[in-house]
């Protein structure tokens, strides 16, 4: 799912979006070169609104449902055709559920016990959550003790200037909110923020 090469990852995430805000913001953010997107289920009428950008954008982006939390929720987005899903936390009945349906998982996790947990029923990749408490001294250590072919994630309170110490520590993308979207920003202040991290981006070493 995820490969070094590819690398630095920027996953834009939408809390809150609406469908009718949607695909304004989607397009911005294809423009500036963010093309993972994923909309949390707590966002209002979240179903229509993947199903809105699955049908008209899948073939520019790749999008998936955040803040997963139950076994329940994944037929509905299995049907909607979204190819991952991410969590805020570590849960094998989830994650296994969802692998079953050839959905990938980007499992949430802070602790060693919790990365591991979800490694072994099958996660794709880590999000080290939330980084404003972990930090890049605790997503180095994670880094250094969890299978390298795993890739890991830096969320939470994540901005421009930070991609390159988190890089440094090990991390192969970033979820990135609140510093890009909140809902009623314009789309104008979006993609100039989307721009700031992409360029970030190009810039790492």
């Amino acid at each position: 799912m995820f490969s070094k090469e590819g690398a630095p990852y920027l996953v834009a995430i939408l809390r809150g979006v609406t469908p009718r805000e949607a695909p304004g913001v989607v397009e911005a953010l294809i423009d500036a070169g963010m093309t993972w997107i994923e909309v949390p289920l707590n966002s209002p009428d979240v179903h229509d609104t993947l199903k809105l950008l699955q049908e008209n954008y899948a073939s520019k982006a790749k999008f998936g449902a955040g803040t997963v939390t139950r076994v329940s929720e994944l037929e509905a987005l299995s049907e909607l055709g979204l190819t991952y899903i991410v969590t805020p936390n570590s849960d094998p009945a989830v994650i296994e559920a969802a692998v079953a349906k050839n959905i990938a998982v980007m499992s949430g996790c802070m602790t060693p016990s919790e990365a591991f947990a979800a490694a072994y029923a099958g996660a794709k990749a880590l999000k080290l959550f939330p980084c404003e408490v972990i930090g890049t001294a605790g997503a180095k250590a994670m880094r250094a003790i969890l299978p390298p072919e795993l890739p890991l994630f830096a969320v939470g309170g994540i901005e421009p200037a930070s991609l390159q110490a988190y890089t440094d520590a090990g991390c192969l993308g970033f979820g990135i909110g609140s510093a890009l979207y909140k809902p009623g920003r314009s789309v104008e202040d979006i993609a100039a923020r989307a721009k700031a991290f992409t360029d970030a981006a190009k810039n790492l070493s």
